[in-house]
């Protein structure tokens, strides 16, 4: 299966550059996953649309500030009597790595802007003095990643205090004060992401509580979204893509929750492909359960996946060529995601973290 399969032409001026006015004020089209009929909504009609006994699954893992710029410092193997550097260099920070004869916590790794300059020994300074190095891993080369190894521990203050909300690249502009609560969820509670779980970003208390009114479940996983989420396919044949891993939690409750709804034949509704992929990455075939505590995972799912667990998907609207618009392309099928979104951009439908939404059931 081919890459360019999955590209469709999307105006410049429907990829949302801000959330709407007020959280939840969005627009929802319903898919139907099987007809392919589409019906247009607000994001208010959303209890109506989905059944009693229904079990809703959030992503509460939180956006961290991983958006860092630092100066190189002099000195970093540059030719005798150059000029001292002025530009910043940015780093994405995405794990803390456990690196032998390291302190923990010291040890990063990042996705490094102009990453082929940046060499293993360079050093460079962030805001409040805190320094880094680039240390050697295999792992980092000929790609764009780097490990950077600090002079310090970094807890979530630090990112706190020196760091961006890491707005995606096709957000064209610096983060703002809007955006250290408009890119997050109102339920983010686990920090260690680096980009928001986006389809949670429409929900408001009030609406989890019309939910919970009609008998519909929430439970909550936690996806820390890195790399495997987002990073763009390269590869001609989709076959040949592999995704980065990701680090995800399972609790005991949430588990019995969902497996007690499979037994009782009730709907399970994952909010976000990243709450998708972790209960299809969690589900254990030969005991018909989910596995329980901290796992990780690479699971890439494009057409002729087969689904164990979530048989509804509440979604954003995602980027031509993605993992992610793979991925509704297995759960609804190829040609309803693309007839669907042609019929998202005739209706002027905002895209990618901060539009609008989809109900595909």
């Amino acid at each position: 299966m081919k890459t360019k399969d999955f590209y469709f032409d999307l105006p410049e001026e429907l990829i949302a550059q801000h959330p709407s006015g007020i959280r939840g004020n969005d627009k929802l089209m319903r898919l139907d996953r099987f007809s392919g009929e589409t019906q247009d909504f607000m994001m208010q009609n959303l209890p109506d649309l989905i059944e009693s006994g229904t079990v809703m699954v959030f992503n509460n893992s939180r956006v961290r500030r991983s958006r860092l710029y630092a100066m190189p410092l002099a000195g970093n193997n540059a030719p005798k009597g150059a000029e001292p550097p002025t530009k910043e260099v940015e780093f994405l920070i995405l794990q803390c790595l456990n690196f032998e004869g390291y302190k923990h916590g010291s040890v990063w790794k990042s996705m490094t802007r102009n990453a082929k300059r940046q060499k293993p020994g360079k050093t460079f300074r962030f805001k409040d003095g805190t320094t880094a190095e680039i240390i050697d891993n295999p792992d980092d080369e000929g790609t764009e990643f780097r490990t950077l190894h600090f002079d310090r521990s970094l807890d979530e203050d630090w990112f706190e205090k020196n760091g961006h909300i890491p707005l995606p690249p096709y957000i064209k502009r610096e983060d703002v004060d809007e955006d250290a609560e408009r890119y997050q969820t109102i339920y983010a509670k686990e920090t260690g992401s680096a980009a928001a779980p986006t389809a949670g970003l429409h929900f408001t208390e009030e609406m989890l509580a019309k939910l919970k009114a009609k008998n519909i479940e929430i439970v909550y996983v936690t996806l820390h979204v890195g790399l495997g989420t987002f990073l763009p396919v390269r590869t001609e044949n989709i076959e040949d893509h592999k995704m980065h891993e990701e680090q995800f939690f399972v609790s005991d409750e949430t588990a019995a929750t969902i497996e007690k709804a499979k037994a009782e034949k009730r709907p399970v509704l994952a909010v976000g492909t990243t709450s998708l992929r972790t209960l299809e990455s969690a589900w254990d075939v030969e005991k018909g359960g989910l596995k329980r505590g901290w796992q990780s995972t690479s699971i890439f799912i494009y057409p002729g996946y087969k689904f164990k667990v979530v048989d509804k998907l509440f979604t954003n609207f995602h980027t031509p060529e993605s993992t992610l618009l793979m991925l509704v392309s297995a759960f609804a099928g190829k040609d309803n995601i693309m007839a669907a979104y042609q019929k998202a951009v005739q209706g002027k439908y905002r895209f990618f973290s901060y539009g609008d939404a989809m109900l595909i059931s």
